[in-house]
This record gives structure tokens, sequence and C-alpha cells, in this order.
């Protein structure tokens, strides 16, 4: 079976996330606005839920169609085949969204969606009721400029749900964003790693398991393994090759933070991911940073002034990381932040700035490469 998969992901994650399934071995990957789309069978959902760092989870996409009415969106959705996923005792809840298309009330689109699926399967399956008690098969639909995208979740909780973080401080950055930042640092455990602004420790742990190139999918179960139309073989499989791909080194990874509290979960997290042999967390404060590396990168997120801080308070507190980090030298760093202004405040011009959005927040992965 080969199916039509799809990766969805945070606007200005699209290229970090192609890199990662070529680097899978993974066919036909190709990029597209807020998705990256490749081929696979059984195998490659497997791989892919557990291997991927950046992006969010992985669907099967069943078809895409035009659909500029409600009765397109029906035999679109009605001629797709979603018998070769979904058994007759699956449970299938439909959600999704629509944006710049005439089909524009998202609760009439569910109800078509349902309907045309059921009519599908009753064909199919010889049936008029659909229990719907056996293993979930979420569908996701998009309607994006009167295009529709069908897809099946295969991951449940989004890939950013490491199984680690149960605990975590105001304003969390999600993994999936810190590993992106810390893949587009070209980190790859060799140099000395710091996040001066740790939190709850996430870019740090992140940047821990890049270095020993372990699946940050490993702990964790994904709802296309109670599915029956796959082999339960493929996962443990993947785990094992997943497994065999570690690597074993000496590694010098610090996170740091003001709040001893931040501090004493970021040890919580780092102990849960397995990783506290090789990730270390100080309570210091990162406006008198001063540590001396021969090849150092810094990746961190300081507050942006929106939630956690004033505004005013933001800009003081980039305004003395800068000059701290100015009397450093080999420390390369990657700070992500929403404000405007930032390169002003913080005291120096980046080398280059890459547009990425933290949930809803839009910011700037400011880049410095001394």
């Amino acid at each position: 079976m080969t199916l039509e998969l799809c990766v969805p992901c945070l606007l200005g994650l699209e290229g970090p996330i192609a890199d990662e399934l070529k680097r899978l071995g993974m066919e036909n990957v190709r990029a597209e606005n807020g998705r990256v789309y490749f081929t696979g069978g059984a195998d490659a959902v497997a791989r892919a839920n557990i291997d991927l760092r950046v992006g969010e989870r992985v669907l099967i996409e069943l078809g895409r169609f035009g659909a500029d009415t409600f009765d397109e969106l029906f035999e679109g959705t009605k001629a797709l085949p979603w018998e070769s996923i979904i058994p007759r005792d699956g449970a299938f809840p439909v959600k999704g969204f629509s944006l710049n298309s005439k089909l524009f009330s998202v609760s009439d689109c569910q109800k078509i969606i349902k309907k045309a699926i059921v009519e599908r399967l009753k064909s199919v399956y010889g049936i008029e009721w659909f229990p719907e008690t056996g293993g979930l098969y979420q569908v996701q639909f998009s309607i994006m400029k009167d295009t529709a995208s069908l897809c099946i979740d295969t991951s449940g909780e989004g890939l950013h749900k490491r199984g680690y973080r149960p605990a975590h401080n105001a304003a969390p950055l999600k993994e999936t964003m810190a590993a992106a930042m810390v893949t587009l640092s070209r980190y790859r455990g060799r140099e000395d790693f710091c996040d001066p602004f740790c939190g709850s420790g996430t870019i740090p742990i992140e940047a821990a398991l890049i270095a020993k190139n372990r699946a940050p999918g490993l702990s964790r179960d994904f709802t296309a393994m109670s599915w029956t139309v796959f082999d339960k073989k493929i996962w443990d499989d993947a785990r094992a090759e997943a497994r065999s791909k570690e690597f074993h080194g000496g590694y010098h990874i610090l996170g740091a933070d003001i709040d001893p509290a931040a501090v004493a979960m970021s040890r919580e997290n780092a102990a849960r991911a397995g990783v506290d042999d090789i990730v270390k967390f100080e309570v210091a404060d990162a406006t008198k940073f001063d540590r001396v590396t021969p090849n150092g990168v810094i990746v961190t997120n300081p507050p942006y002034g929106e939630r956690i801080m004033e505004k005013q308070e933001a800009e003081a507190l980039y305004r003395a990381f800068g000059a701290a980090w100015a009397r450093t030298e080999h420390w390369k760093l990657y700070l992500l932040s929403s404000h405007t202004e930032f390169e002003r405040t913080f005291g120096h011009r980046a080398d280059k700035k890459r547009k990425l959005y933290n949930g809803m927040i839009k910011c700037d992965l400011f880049m410095y490469l001394k």
C-alpha cells in the first residue's frame, strides 16, 4: 500500500522538515505552505511518527479536490477510498478548518464530510449503522482557496508531546519549535551548547536528543498503533531501527535560568527524557553571562514582554544580555523573539534572520555568527 502522507507544520519550518524526511529516506518529498508531503507504506508512517523532530503530526491524505459547493464537497469526499483505512467498527470523527473559501462554515463542512464517508462505507460494507466502537480514525479536512484536502490522522496527540514534559512553566515553547531552533543552529553535539533562559528545559533537552540522535517519539504511543490495517510489527521494527542509530559520547549541554523553580523543573524533565546524564542545569542570571568556550552555540527563547513580562522589562533584559554576550568570545547565538525592535534593543544587528511562528506569535530567529 503506497500512501500519500502529509506533515503539517508551523509556517517557516517546511524546509527543516523536508530535510528530515529526506534524511529518513522518504520518497517524493515536497514542501508547500504549512505542510510537507511525501509517499510511503505503513513502515513510513511508523518511522515518521517516531523519528520526526519538527513536524506536528503525520496524516494520510486520501485525496484533494476542488470544492466550490457542498455538492462538490460531498461527492468528492464520497469518491475517496475510506474503506482502505477505516474498518466497519472504526470511530471516524471529523474536524478541520476553512480559509479563503466559498465553503466557510466549518460545522456544515463537518456534517457534509461525515455524511459522505458514511454513505461510502455503507455501500462498501453493506451495513446501515456504524457503531464506531473500534479504534480512532480521526478525519481532518482543510479547505483552502476552494481546494479540499481530506486526511486521516495517524499520530493522535501532536508530535510535540514527547512524553517528558508533563510539568511546564508559563508560556512554554513547543518541543517541535525547540527542536527546529536547535536544528537551524546546526548543533550536532560537537561544540558547547547553552540556553541561558531555559525555562522548563525544552531547548537543552531537545539539543541532547539531537546530540544523541535519539528519536523523539520512542517513549510514546500513536493512534495508528491500534489500526487493524497496519501490521503491529512495523512499530517494533521502527523503534528498533531508531535505537540502533543512537550515538554515545561526551557532550557539554547546559541550561540556566534565574528562577530556581524552573531549574528544578528542567532537571525533572531531563530525567524523564533520559538525558539527565548529558545535560546540566543551574541557577544563573543571563545578564551576567560570561562563559568561556573555544567553540559554542547559544540557542534561546527569552521572554517576549507579551505575557510573562512588560515590554519595557523585556527590553531591559535584551539590552543587558546583549552587552553580556558581546563581551564573550566564540559563542554563536540563535535567539527567538517577537519584538519588532529587537536588534536595536539588543545592541547588535543579526547576521541572518528567519521568520518563524511560536504558536500564533510571529517571531524572528536572530542569528549571530561570531
